[in-house]
């Protein structure tokens, strides 16, 4: 070969490779969007209201499973306060594909029916007393459906049966009566599984008992004392091998991670959870300590094509460090505080893929973590549309659209720290995770205690990128006079939802071998910024560290801000220019409706505004400091003069 063609194959080989790789940062984490078109859309949710009578307290799980059969057997016994009076019956959203073989309620059988596709209503002997504790065991039997994700799935690796469940996010009700919203969390659970004994049984919590029991069979008991919202209660059953790493926290105390793999993958396993001992040790220092640090975190592999942040106990396809890291942020964003409606998914989602983005910056290559947020920007970009509040919550692709509960949630978050810094930021997420422990929790929340800890408004913000669509395309103008670099941001954005995001844009200048960031705070359309550099620029960059969704370009023109311009066939001028205490503008005009004046400083701060009434106008600027300043001129919110003056 000729080292030309040669030259050009590994151009386009090493091409493919950045490619591939942002492409696979941008879907690593997407499986749950991505497996939810396998199975049939989810159309059976319902509403709360049968279940709003009554709190969970405890549930006693106790299952017969072999992960040969796709089928399930055992009792569930559930401990609820009441909550209303006349209470005589109690609801449950329960598949009726599965059999109830009895309900038992005080040792007495109860009649129940089930008159809808998920509901299980249990005729109680008389009323309870409200805020009274009680209880009732379910046996039941049966194979059940599979919704969602596959809510309950019997498959196989390398010739060996396994059976697992993933209940998120409606999934619950296929295989156990449950309350199956985001408004009661189980105070704590037992899980009691009896399987072959020569497979294992991974679940959530602490590891009580593993015996064998004589027959062939052998139990697994689990007992999680912390609270848990039921689409993360689960098991896995399989030909496990199993293990412990020993993670040790910065005040000397230590926990076990508890890792449960196939035989095969062993060896692969043990580098991929040793290395995710120190991403715990990392978010346990950055945010709050370790949510369940009584008992354990843990894996356990299964046939998924991805990753489920069970209480305590993840389930991961493989060992890669990004999902590890990924499914270990849910811990504190997802399960510790747990999104209170499928349209906030992203507070689980959106976070823990940032929280997987930030140990690449602190444990990778600055050129990772940049590879990390051009592919999230890449995602974002790629349609013009599309909320991070989800606006279809029947949908199960909706909810985990990776596109935006992932990645343009996990920019919402970025953008937020750019905007406020590192020590309000953290500090406000650490607040955030504290006021809600183990509860629910809504973007609101969140935004009011970042407006707290920082004392800024939001509200815009969470406007235009959580509720509103799309992105800025900036266009970024520059022209060097002198001393002084005038700099304007024009701004259109990509969705007609938002007409206009309000954001500091960060520039950085170049030039005989000096640079220099600058951070401009754009709050209006063909905002002028005058900078000061002590050097001939000879480039503008924009974002060059990627803290903003957005498309960009950068172009170096004339800025015109001198004093009688023209605009539509009407003249303005500004006068005297210097000036010590009294400023004229006058406008040879016909038109200025919605039409305003503003004298701005050099750093972008509008000082007086004042709407236009009259063809001449007097601005009294004795009390303004020497120095240069801008007249600006906008009609329907679009800028259609500027003139530069100066204040002796």
């Amino acid at each position: 070969m000729k080292s030309g063609f040669i030259s050009f194959f590994l151009f386009l080989l090493i091409s493919y490779q950045i490619q591939a790789q942002q492409e696979y940062h941008q879907h690593e984490y997407c499986s749950k969007a991505l497996t939810a078109k396998k199975f049939y859309p989810f159309n059976h949710i319902r509403s709360s209201l049968l279940t709003a009578d009554y709190d969970l307290t405890y549930y006693r799980f106790e299952w017969e499973i072999d992960p040969a059969v796709k089928a399930i057997k055992g009792t569930v016994t559930p401990y609820f306060k009441v909550l209303s009076d006349g209470f005589t019956e109690i609801n449950f959203d329960f598949s009726r594909a599965l059999i109830v073989d009895s309900i038992v309620f005080h040792g007495n059988k109860l009649s129940f029916s089930q008159p809808s596709s998920y509901v299980l209503t249990i005729q109680l002997p008389g009323a309870l007393t409200t805020q009274s504790i009680d209880s009732l065991s379910i046996t039941y039997h049966g194979t059940p459906p599979s919704g969602g994700f596959g809510s309950f799935i019997q498959s196989s690796h390398g010739g060996e049966p396994i059976l697992w469940t993933l209940s998120e996010p409606f999934g619950a009700q296929d295989w156990w009566p449950c309350k199956n919203g985001l408004d009661d969390k189980i105070d704590s659970i037992d899980i009691l599984i009896t399987t072959p004994e020569k497979y294992k049984a991974a679940g959530n919590g602490s590891l009580e008992v593993e015996k064998k029991l004589g027959n062939g069979w052998a139990l697994y008991h689990w007992k999680h004392r912390y609270p848990i919202t039921p689409y993360l209660v689960a098991f896995a059953v399989t030909n496990y091998e199993s293990y412990t790493d020993e993670v040790v926290f910065h005040d000397g105390s230590t926990m076990p991670m508890l890792n449960f793999v196939y035989p095969e993958n062993l060896n692969e396993a043990k580098t991929g959870t040793a290395d995710n001992v120190a991403a715990l040790q990392f978010f346990d220092s950055l945010f709050v300590a370790y949510p369940f640090k009584k008992e354990k975190y843990g894996h356990a592999q299964f046939g998924w094509g991805g990753g489920m942040e069970h209480q305590t106990m993840s389930f991961v396809s493989n060992f890669d460090w990004g999902l590890l890291a990924h499914e270990l942020a849910h811990q504190w964003f997802g399960d510790f505080v747990t999104c209170g409606n499928w349209e906030d998914i992203w507070l689980n989602e959106g976070f823990a893929t940032y929280l997987e983005g930030l140990t690449r910056e602190r444990f990778e290559s600055d050129f990772a973590w940049q590879n990390w947020k051009s592919a999230k920007v890449n995602s974002i970009t790629s349609n013009n549309g599309g909320s991070v509040k989800v606006d279809n919550t029947s949908s199960v692709n909706r909810i985990f659209s990776g596109r935006l509960s992932y990645n343009k949630g996990s920019y919402l978050l970025h953008m937020l720290r750019w905007k406020l810094g590192d020590e309000m930021f953290f500090k406000g997420l650490r607040n955030y995770l504290t006021a809600h422990s183990y509860r629910y929790a809504v973007t609101e929340n969140l935004q009011q205690h970042l407006e707290n800890i920082s004392g800024q408004s939001l509200q815009e913000f969470f406007d235009d990128w959580f509720k509103g669509q799309g992105f800025p395309n900036y266009k970024i103008i520059w022209d060097q006079e002198a001393d002084r670099l005038l700099i304007k941001i024009e701004q259109t954005p990509s969705h007609e939802s938002v007409s206009f995001f309000e954001m500091p844009v960060p520039v950085r200048l170049k030039g005989q071998g000096k640079e220099m960031m600058v951070r401009l705070e754009n709050t209006e359309i063909n905002q002028i910024f005058v900078v000061n550099p002590d050097f001939m620029v000879e480039s503008v960059e924009f974002d060059p560290d990627l803290w903003l969704v957005a498309k960009s370009s950068v172009l170096q023109e004339d800025i015109i801000l001198s004093g009688t311009e023209s605009f539509e066939g009407s003249q303005i001028s500004v006068y005297p220019n210097p000036t010590k205490d009294l400023l004229t503008v006058k406008m040879d005009i016909n038109e200025y409706d919605s039409m305003e004046i503003s004298i701005i400083n050099t750093e972008g701060k509008k000082i007086i505004t004042s709407p236009v009434i009259s063809t001449s106008h007097n601005f009294q600027v004795a009390h303004l400091p020497s120095g240069i300043y801008y007249i600006n001129v906008q009609q329907y919110g679009k800028q259609v003069f500027s003139s530069k003056f100066i204040k002796e």
